[in-house]
């Protein structure tokens, strides 16, 4: 059903596409249609079938039934190279690189400068350097190893690679969830570039405030099917999520106890790194959620990290009720008398181990919580995965099968139910609703909530300032590797949270 469309005839066009695994209907009859010069958005649930049609569209798979049209020509493709050739580039989620080449080798791996034959390093070089410039990455050296880079340079070295294939459809998929909010500026930029030049963007974001600011088209997918498209401003954010989960949209966010006085359980002081950490001060009580803010790259990560253990050099004091509690290792503080777990950045990279099992990958971190001595207790081992599965209602086919099998939002709640496994007190959230849809996320924020309720410690760092607000008790602004503000009850509000986090009062900011 299209409410509205732009004009012009359709450049990639589906027509009662299909597609199963095992017997479940990934794709149902989807009729679909974007136009160049467009910035089309491609919204729904983790498993409502986005994933399927992008790989369909990027050559990685093929339709069971229907076909599939460019520029007005039906195609089959091969692989994605094929694709690629009829200019159609997809930006994965699950990123391509590889992190023990170079980053001018990854960026013209495809079709690198050949001289007599062999490849022009210094023609590589040059192409890299200006495909990096046109994302403003200048910083990043093209003789870098990515495994050395960060996750947002090397998202962005994605960017740099899909452009040097000269798209005409340019697909995103969740691009811009790992990027600093510098580098999420220029992803904006360029994608009205594309638009301006007649290049159709396909934009798959579960942030809805970027799909308002950059897409003239949206999608709705739900269980397989295409529910609807209509042109941006036609329905509003909650008709929108309605349309996404089918049911109408109660609370986002779950209600928040009434501010009581507690006494702190986890307190920081003086806590430093490097030059990453400067002296940060910071108490958390049991049952309290506080949240992290502040803009990207002022110490948040770092200080979680620090606090479970991972960082070398750490100086300063942390206790936890009366006893210290600065783990030397992430094993020390699983498995410390109070217990810390964190949920990292990438679950990809950091948090899972893809080829194994769901069931491997639950158990990682609790492996001596269903042993007797040196041997797994089978019986122990299946209560717990079947525990694990129904407390963060995981839907998966079978528990042997690869994790990497999952939607996203599965595998993130596989990395939080791994770590829930060991019984925390002290739980260390790094912006874990990253790529995921907004079910997923009601279902975390719920999940957030009971166990603060149960008497959890929780320190939650989010890029989401909507999350900061509806999740946490308290907010602690983080700017040059301190705590410079914080937040609770009726002081809570954007304003005050973007002032702070910019280190400027909000008389200067108004």
């Amino acid at each position: 059903m299209d409410t509205a469309a732009p004009s012009g005839a359709p450049y990639v066009q589906l027509n009662g596409v299909s597609k199963a695994f095992a017997g479940t209907r990934a794709l149902q009859d989807v009729d679909f249609a974007c136009r160049r010069g467009s910035i089309h958005a491609i919204l729904g649930e983790n498993g409502a079938g986005k994933s399927t049609l992008i790989k369909m569209l990027s050559g990685v798979l093929r339709p069971d039934t229907g076909t599939i049209q460019v520029d007005g020509r039906e195609v089959n493709f091969s692989s994605p190279s094929d694709a690629a050739a009829h200019g159609i580039v997809c930006i994965f989620q699950e990123l391509s690189l590889l992190p023990d080449l170079t980053v001018a080798d990854n960026i013209c791996i495809a079709d690198p400068p050949r001289r007599f034959g062999l490849i022009d390093g210094r023609a590589q070089r040059r192409r890299a350097e200006e495909l990096l410039a046109r994302i403003k990455c200048e910083d990043v050296d093209p003789n870098a190893l990515v495994r050395d880079l960060s996750l947002s340079r090397r998202q962005m070295v994605e960017i740099a690679k899909a452009l040097g294939k000269q798209p005409r459809v340019l697909i995103l998929d969740e691009a811009t969830s790992a990027l600093t909010s510098r580098d999420v500026e220029t992803v904006y930029e360029l994608l009205g570039q594309l638009k301006a030049d007649n290049v159709a963007a396909l934009f798959i974001s579960h942030r809805m405030h970027e799909v308002e600011k950059l897409c003239d088209t949206l999608s709705v997918f739900r269980s397989g099917q295409h529910i609807e498209t209509f042109a941006a401003g036609a329905h509003s954010d909650r008709d929108i999520v309605r349309l996404m989960i089918g049911r109408d949209v109660d609370a986002y966010f779950p209600e928040k106890p009434e501010p009581v006085e507690r006494t702190p359980y986890l307190s920081i002081r003086n806590l430093s790194w490097e030059n990453r950490l400067n002296g940060v001060d910071l108490d958390i009580s049991q049952g309290e959620i506080v949240g992290l803010g502040g803009l990207d790259g002022q110490g948040q990560k770092e200080l979680l990290l620090a606090l479970f253990g991972v960082l070398r050099g750490v100086t300063g004091d942390v206790t936890a009720g009366d006893i210290r509690s600065r783990p030397g290792s992430p094993f020390a503080a699983k498995t410390g008398k109070s217990r810390i777990a964190l949920v990292p950045e990438d679950r990809k990279t950091e948090g899972l181990m893809l080829p194994m099992s769901i069931s491997d990958n639950l158990l990682a971190a609790s492996y001596d919580r269903v042993s007797n001595g040196p041997l797994i207790d089978a019986t122990k081992e299946r209560a717990a995965v079947a525990d694990g599965i129904r407390q963060l209602q995981i839907k998966v086919g079978h528990v042997s099968d690869p994790v990497a099998t999952l939607s996203g939002g599965n595998q993130q709640k596989v990395v939080i139910a791994k770590w829930l496994m060991t019984d925390p007190d002290i739980i260390l959230l790094n912006d874990p609703t990253r790529g995921i849809d907004v079910g997923t996320k009601q279902e975390l924020y719920r999940l957030m909530r009971n166990l603060a309720d149960k008497g959890k410690t929780i320190l939650f760092y989010s890029t989401d300032y909507a999350e900061l607000i509806g999740c946490c008790d308290r907010i602690a602004i983080m700017y040059d590797g301190a705590i410079t503000a914080q937040f609770s009850g009726t002081d809570v509000s954007e304003e005050a949270i973007v002032a702070a986090s910019l280190n400027i009062s909000t008389q200067t900011a108004a």
